[in-house]
């Protein structure tokens, strides 16, 4: 697939863009609508090549989301968008038909639309309409990403579906609960199978922010899980997904777009299961896709819209031609014209920004001249990884960045990015003063172009604070935004939908006179992924897993209570010295206790087991690989060595690659075990820190029935 064009408009949200159904006269679909976050929406034509505007709205609040409707079973060329809490609709001609002001309190997140029906999503709130008149309500227990409606032509009901952050899709009937669907990663984004729902109607695909695709059928009783991509090269989130016949062989293929940038085609084998066909980078992430016939007959195209405002086409016609052997590459008139066009519209832009450059130099020097701040937006995401245990900071700018300062008040380590292009420098940090301090400073500078970047951390549980990130773009005066990040005191946890109810757990109890929303608050400071608005029932409870050792949390509470179990002890720790410290804050009496279950240790070491004996391994064998290289300069072969060796020195790059993508990941362990051992006897009143440097010891000569036996002889 080659490049069919480039537009640009202001910076976009997520599915803002759609091409307009063809006209009954011709098959191409020619026109394309866009909203963006200045509030204007722009509809353009594509005439040979070139986009030529149809019309353009006055800018206002930011647009959050753009969809097309219609009456059913028509063409749905209608134009509806979303801004701040109301809906306006455009004919395909720009006159403006709807100005509807909706009762949410908050901004507009998702909508969808089919026929006269209107279903709107704030935060936490589902509100359907029907002909502007208030129908049903529905207050989600978390964050609402996107919201879809199963298609009424086909199944006669109104059964909408919302994809929430505690990666769980409801699906409603009215203002009710019909049932929850729990799928793998926190959904993003929601699309009809084919378009349509295919054959039944109730085939739903969705996106997960950690970058998987699934495909389920919603039926009135039960879910199906039909499918599901995994994400195994680690690729980005997904934002949107579309279906279209690029492939022209009569089924529908999967149409993706990746906040990295990537864009992906999937089309189905013989077991109807998704394989990967083609894929394209961009430098942005992809706000929405669609699959159409825009530029010429027969060549059917992908548009993508990016976060900076950038509108993409792919198309299916071939643009380069291959000149024969002596013959020179032949560029067509039309193709010469463009090139031509393009040359002069970059030179006229280029003098456009010089003079404004130095208006702007002029002014700044006179008497009366006044500082004016640029704006611009930063697009930033900051994920836990369940893969690596390590969390993913992206920072995307819809101009060029010049350079990120990182600033952490707690201990981190940076991991290597291998898609990062940036230079990193670190500079030296002065710990010890308790009023300012800083246990990390780096620079990232990047290179020209540079519009998102990616680093990535790794937290240590029960050390917490602030990750600040200063984003300084390429524009002139130099100004800089600050980006801050919470890092939370049991950082590794990550929400899940079951535990072990088997193992064995040490238990937490507090009791006190607090409300429900004092402790929810609690634990929304203590763990992440628990939503900010306090749940509406009476008690909740909530279930982690920790990503890098993969014990277990249960967490229950209400007014006046609190139940926290956990198969690590040092969990159980953290959890009673935080809670302590905020409820102190309060000045709120917590009555504490705790059952400490003696086997959990054990078994926590025997999860901790093959983790450390791995890396313990590893850097046995880059350790080795220098002496190794040197007997195999010095022999001239390495037939001499035993096999074990050999292996080494053929696996030398890949042992250093890994090694160095996880530093101080021994010490990492290391330190949870001495925790570990700490924690156990802190709850028994008994201080073991003199013992901690034996502990070393044995760890440094590891043997698991050794450490085992270290725990039990301590007492």
């Amino acid at each position: 697939m080659d490049l069919l064009l480039n537009i640009a408009v202001g910076v976009t949200s997520q599915k803002t863009m759609k091409l307009l159904p063809a006209s009954r006269r011709r098959a191409t679909q020619k026109v394309i609508v866009i909203g963006d976050h200045d509030g204007v929406v722009t509809c353009f034509g594509i005439k040979k090549g070139e986009a030529m505007p149809v019309f353009k709205t006055l800018p206002g609040q930011r647009i959050t989301r753009l969809e097309l409707g219609g009456a059913l079973n028509t063409p749905q060329e209608k134009i509806f968008v979303a801004t701040g809490s109301e809906v306006r609709g455009f004919t395909k001609r720009g006159k403006q038909f709807l100005s509807f002001e909706t009762n949410l309190t908050e901004n507009i997140k998702a909508m969808h639309i089919s026929g006269a029906d209107l279903f709107l999503c704030a935060s936490y709130i589902y509100n359907h309409y029907c002909d502007c008149k208030d129908q049903h309500y529905y207050l989600s227990g978390d964050k609402i990403n996107d919201i879809l409606c199963l298609p009424v032509e086909k199944l006669s009901c109104i059964r909408p579906i919302l994809a929430c952050q505690d990666r769980i899709l409801r699906v409603l009937q009215g203002s009710d609960l019909l049932y929850e669907v729990e799928v793998s990663g926190p959904p993003t984004v929601l699309a009809l199978n084919n378009g349509n729902g295919g054959d039944s109607g109730e085939e739903l695909l969705f996106g997960t922010s950690d970058g998987k695709v699934g495909l389920i059928q919603v039926s009135s009783a039960s879910p199906v899980h039909k499918w599901e991509i995994r994400n195994e090269k680690k690729r980005g989130g997904i934002l949107c997904i579309d279906n279209f016949d690029i492939l022209g062989d009569g089924v529908k293929e999967l149409l993706v777009g990746r906040d990295d940038g990537m864009l992906e085609i999937y089309n189905f084998d013989s077991t109807n299961e998704p394989v990967l066909r083609y894929d394209h980078a961009l430098s942005e992430s992809i706000t929405s896709i669609q699959g159409g016939c825009v530029g010429k007959d027969g060549y059917d195209e992908i548009l993508a819209s990016t976060y900076s405002g950038w509108v993409t086409g792919l198309t299916t016609e071939p643009v380069h031609r291959e000149g024969g052997p002596g013959e020179e590459l032949k560029i067509s008139q039309e193709m010469q014209n463009k090139i031509s066009s393009l040359r002069n519209e970059l030179e006229h832009l280029q003098i456009k920004v010089l003079q404004e450059r130095e208006k702007y130099q002029q002014s700044s020097r006179s008497s009366t001249a006044l500082s004016a701040v640029p704006a611009f937006s930063v697009n930033d995401k900051f994920t836990l990884n369940k893969d690596d245990a390590s969390y993913s900071l992206i920072l995307e700018v819809q101009t060029a960045i010049d350079n990120v300062l990182v600033q952490s008040d707690v201990p981190i380590d940076l991991l290597d990015v291998d898609k990062n292009s940036a230079v990193v420098s670190f500079s030296g940090c002065d710990s010890e003063v308790s009023t300012n301090s800083n246990f990390l400073l780096a620079t990232y500078r990047c290179q020209a172009n540079t519009t998102r970047l990616e680093l990535k951390i790794r937290s240590i549980e029960g050390q917490y604070g602030t990750l600040q990130a200063y984003v300084t773009p390429r524009i002139q005066p130099k100004t800089c935004q600050l980006c801050q990040y919470q890092i939370k005191p049991l950082s590794l946890h990550q929400r899940t939908h079951f535990i072990d109810h088997d193992r064995p757990m040490n238990t937490l109890m507090l009791k006190g006179h607090f409300s429900f929303a004092e402790i929810h608050s609690w634990v929304v400071f203590c763990l992440p992924e628990v939503p900010e608005k306090t749940p509406i029932d009476d008690s909740v409870t909530f279930y982690f897993q920790n990503t890098f050792l993969d014990t277990q949390l249960e967490s229950t509470y209400s007014k006046g209570e609190g139940f926290f179990k956990s198969d690590n002890i040092s969990t159980i720790s953290i959890l009673k010295d935080v809670l302590s410290k905020e409820a102190t804050k309060r000045k709120i009496n917590l009555n504490i206790s705790y059952d400490i279950n003696e086997v959990s240790v054990n078994h926590t070491l025997k999860l901790i087991h093959p983790k450390l004996e791995y890396q313990l391994l590893l850097a046995k064998k880059v350790q080795l690989i220098d002496a190794l290289k040197e007997l195999q300069v010095h022999e001239g072969n390495m037939d001499f060595l035993i096999p074990e060796y050999r292996c080494i020195l053929e696996e030398a790059d890949n042992l250093l690659e890994e090694y160095k993508k996880q530093p101080a990941h021994l010490e990492r362990l290391y330190g949870m075990i001495t925790d570990l051992f700490i924690d156990k006897f802190k709850f028994k009143g008994t201080n073991v820190k003199t013992k901690v440097p034996l502990l070393l010891e044995i760890l440094d000569s590891y043997d698991q029935n050794a450490l085992i036996a270290f725990f039990d002889a301590a007492a």
